[in-house]
């Protein structure tokens, strides 16, 4: 916020934005350049197209640009809604996606039926929320699973909460937990870990440094939650 000069407050356009949405907004295209071609999501994507059913109904969770996530999930033949809080994202993918459906919108907002989804993707869109919002999106997410359904998540492991990192040039508070502790996560939403997958990866933008990734396979169980 900027104080004026006789202390009344005048909050901006870019103030009442959440911080995710001024930092993809500012990210744009430069985000899929540095992140599309990394061969552990492209792997995780294989691994989920392969198990699931003809014509599937499937979330992208955070879907930048549209690619790599959805134009795979497409062009596998299946329906995908995108969600991201960007709009400036959301614009880059629907144009660059056309058989996706993308929504400007906050995850935690956007309405989830229970067992209406046979794939779910968080690639890296939970680290700007707290321990306690993404405890409970995954929880939402395990639900909105169907029995059988599976999901893939990425995110940077770190026991941190709300600390300032800068990213590719721009500055980002961010919150994530220890490895175990990201599964611990995971399987108290109700979902098995069948696969982990850890290694450093490094965005391809000159501001990028290496990182640390974790990936995680999972399935909700035919029993249920």
């Amino acid at each position: 916020m900027r104080v004026g000069e006789r202390g009344d407050t005048d909050v901006t356009h870019e103030d009442q934005r959440p911080p995710a949405a001024v930092l993809f907004d500012a990210l744009g295209a430069d985000y899929e350049k540095a992140f599309a071609h990394a061969p552990a999501h492209l792997s995780a994507l294989e691994w989920l197209i392969e198990r699931l059913p003809p014509a599937a109904r499937t979330l992208d969770v955070g879907s930048g640009t549209g690619r790599p996530t959805a134009a795979a999930l497409v062009g596998a033949g299946h329906s995908v809604l995108g969600v991201d809080v960007s709009p400036v994202m959301v614009e880059l993918a629907t144009r660059q996606v056309p058989g996706a459906e993308f929504r400007s919108a906050d995850i935690r907002d956007v309405p989830l039926d229970a067992d209406s989804l046979d794939g779910v993707c968080v690639f890296f869109s939970l680290l700007q929320m707290t321990r306690a919002q993404q405890s409970a999106l995954m929880r939402r997410l395990a639900l909105a699973l169907r029995p059988g359904g599976h999901l893939v998540l990425a995110t940077v492991p770190a026991d941190v909460e709300d600390v300032e990192v800068v990213f590719m040039g721009q500055p980002v508070r961010a919150t994530s937990f220890a490895e175990d502790d990201v599964i611990g996560l995971v399987e108290a939403a109700g979902l098995t870990v069948l696969s982990r997958h850890s290694l450093t990866f490094t965005p391809d933008h000159p501001a990028a440094e290496p990182e640390p990734h974790l990936f995680l396979y999972c399935r909700r169980e035919e029993t249920g939650l």
